[in-house]
């Protein structure tokens, strides 16, 4: 008995005329047993205490205290030995599920008056499971959620699987271009973090990276397919153009480093229009080494690419490099790759020539940001992949 147990069970309140039925709430309490630290054999004990009491219904203005022997108590809860049953009794009283109302001598047994009612008894309270049948049936409610959360989750995780693997057996039997060895390797690598007891937190943490995984797998393709066709009609199209006056084509001149990071591109679509955006939340889980070059933090994506012009010209990256990276990529997505580079910096001997390729990848449709940041991810323990 602790002191603060004492005070729980003086506090025990219930509302005038409360009534509720006792078995409604055994099934509460048999729902949210993990939540409330009991076991199976608890519920038993609960279930043979219950059975003691005459009414289905507990009410707040009957006599709610049982009082059977360790003999009757321990054949009802289905022949439990003696110690077991000790030992399930303190954890109900300890869950706050029982009070003991222990008599002078320690014994239990009820006092009875002229008219035959019982004045007092000596044994276990039920009242509060009566007090506590609201919380009780809200705790099971939660449980269910929970429990109908964590199958669509576990199906999600199942269907999307089985896309990524027939995506990426296919691309590896059509000898699709491109490294999918790699794209193995993470995929294998996130089958073997699905957790062996599935929780809702593990699941989903898994099932938001497998998603991931399998967007930049369908816009990998996608990009290989539209290559394919630009390289069917290319014929087509040169004999159409040889005759026509070609167009002077305005180069990209650098603008102010300000204007680099904050106005550079915003009107121009990247030339690889399958690159996506990333939530910008994701990009500073990834890289939050950005943040320390913005001078009032990165609240908004004008913040990361004003951080990003800085950080290139710290990196010693070209205007030209990062101009033409804001034009393959997208100027958001120029600045999540400045990002990414500035994190893996003291892996990368020429950030400058690091970028360019980035660039030329990218207009050939063979790179996406998604397993960099994925590598990152992990790499600062938030859950990613690495993406080699």
């Amino acid at each position: 008995m602790t002191l603060a147990l004492v005070r729980r069970q003086a506090a025990i309140e219930i509302k005038h005329g409360k009534i509720a039925d006792k078995w409604k709430v055994l099934r509460d309490a048999s729902a949210a047993m993990g939540l409330l630290g009991i076991q199976s054999n608890s519920l038993a004990v609960l279930d043979a205490l219950l059975s003691f009491y005459p009414d289905n219904e507990l009410r707040q203005d009957a006599q709610l205290i049982v009082f059977p022997s360790n003999a009757q108590l321990a054949l009802r809860a289905h022949a439990m030995a003696g110690a077991t049953l000790r030992r399930h009794i303190a954890i109900l009283v300890e869950s706050g599920l029982i009070v003991r109302k222990d008599s002078a001598n320690g014994k239990r047994f009820a006092r009875k008056g002229d008219d035959g009612r019982i004045e007092n008894a000596f044994g276990f309270d039920l009242s509060p499971l009566l007090a506590r049948s609201e919380e009780l049936a809200m705790l099971a409610q939660r449980v269910a959620a929970e429990r109908a959360s964590l199958r669509k989750a576990k199906e999600s995780l199942t269907i999307c699987r089985r896309d990524v693997r027939k995506l990426i057996t296919a691309a590896m039997v059509e000898g699709a271009d491109g490294d999918w060895q790699t794209t193995e390797d993470i995929y294998v690598a996130l089958v073997s973090r699905i957790p062996r007891v599935p929780t809702l937190e593990g699941v989903t943490s898994v099932l938001d990276e497998m998603l991931m995984l399998r967007e930049e797998v369908l816009n990998r393709l996608e990009n290989l397919e539209n290559n394919e066709k630009i390289s069917t009609n290319a014929a087509r199209i040169e004999q159409h153009i040889q005759n026509s006056k070609p167009e002077s084509i305005n180069e990209y001149e650098p603008r102010s480093e300000k204007e680099q990071g904050a106005k550079a591109g915003l009107s121009h679509q990247p030339k690889n229009k399958s690159q996506r955006a990333f939530p910008l939340e994701l990009v500073l889980k990834a890289c939050p080494m950005i943040s320390d070059y913005a001078p009032r933090g990165v609240g908004n994506w004008r913040d990361l690419m004003s951080a990003a012009v800085v950080v290139r010209s710290m990196l010693g990256v070209s205007p030209s490099a990062y101009q033409d990276a804001c034009e393959a990529l997208g100027p958001e997505n120029a600045a999540v790759a400045i990002a990414c580079i500035l994190e893996r910096a003291n892996f990368i001997n020429s950030p400058g020539g690091y970028l360019r390729d980035l660039t030329r990848r990218s207009e050939r449709g063979e790179f996406s940001l998604g397993p960099m940041l994925m590598a990152l991810l992990k790499a600062n323990g938030q859950g990613g992949l690495r993406a080699g």
